[in-house]
């Protein structure tokens, strides 16, 4: 168990201990998706393992952050717990999404690695420039959640664009 349901009797700390649950999990997802990406251009079966164990965790931590604060907010909670508490369980289920990803590309790096599939050089690099700019707005993502950084925040959705525009040309340009 994550959480304690004793603190279900003091909302603002139980919230403040999903708080740091949740920061938890989302450092949890996001290794987990490094990791997946890692194994697309080297494959390693303990790595993949790796990324089966944190996906599992951050569901285990997804069912039990997810139930808590259901039970938390039949709590009589001030506006301003009842916005945090909203806030995350919205994100919790964001970062149970990112660690499924996560499990998706570390398969398909093992399908690429058991059939010996290779990318072209070419695709290599525009798959590095892709992968980059993934890590970088995961990083930025997780930054804003553990310090709430509202100005950090501001410079995620031009990054959103930047991966849709280069996951769109990298796309066209597989197909040609």
């Amino acid at each position: 168990t994550i959480l304690d349901p004793r603190f279900l009797a003091t909302p603002g700390f139980a919230l403040e201990q999903c708080r740091t649950a949740a920061v938890d999990m989302a450092g949890f997802a996001g290794e987990a998706l490094f990791t997946a990406m890692s194994l697309i251009s080297h494959y390693d079966g303990e790595k993949a393992e790796k990324v089966v164990t944190l996906e599992e965790k951050v569901d285990r931590y997804e069912d039990e952050l997810g139930s808590y604060l259901v039970k938390l907010s039949s709590r009589n909670l001030s506006e301003k717990d009842s916005h945090t508490l909203s806030f995350l369980l919205h994100n919790i289920g964001d970062f149970e999404r990112i660690s499924d990803h996560a499990l998706n590309v570390m398969e398909a790096a093992g399908k690429m690695h058991g059939r010996k599939c290779s990318f072209s050089p070419m695709a290599e690099e525009e798959l590095a420039v892709f992968a980059e700019a993934v890590k970088e707005i995961m990083r930025s993502s997780l930054l804003v959640f553990r310090k709430e950084d509202l100005q950090l925040a501001k410079r995620i959705e031009p990054l959103e664009e930047t991966i849709d525009y280069l996951n769109a040309e990298i796309k066209k340009r597989h197909i040609a």
